[in-house]
């Protein structure tokens, strides 16, 4: 019996995309996954709001792949408060956010020119 699981286990092992002990992660949401093979994954947005004594941004964004979500207005806590130094009302931004201590947080932000 043990040979005829070890055998099934070998021949999944082999198997085209099983990725066993691939080490290959960045396919699945919620892991934290922030890079991709080009960099940070960026999503665009428009500053609506900066509240630099709570630590929070709220942003009119599009796609935010990694986290699984649409397009929306909506508050994020940032990671670093200088961040919102950087920014004002009514900026086009790029930046990417995970989700953090179970709240979505923007982790790096760069106004677009």
């Amino acid at each position: 019996m043990k040979a005829i699981i070890a055998i099934a286990a070998l021949t999944l092992a082999a198997l085209p995309g099983a990725g066993f002990a691939s080490g290959d992660h960045k396919g699945h949401a919620g892991h934290g996954a922030t890079q991709s093979a080009t960099g940070p994954l960026m999503a665009d947005g428009e500053v609506r709001k900066v509240d630099r004594e709570q630590g929070k941004i709220t942003l009119k964004h599009g796609e935010i792949k990694n986290l699984d979500m649409s397009p929306m207005t909506m508050v994020f806590r940032v990671k670093d408060p200088a961040m919102l130094d950087k920014v004002k009302e009514g900026d086009k931004v790029g930046f990417s956010a995970d989700k953090i201590g179970g709240q979505f947080t923007v982790t790096g932000i760069e106004v677009k020119k």
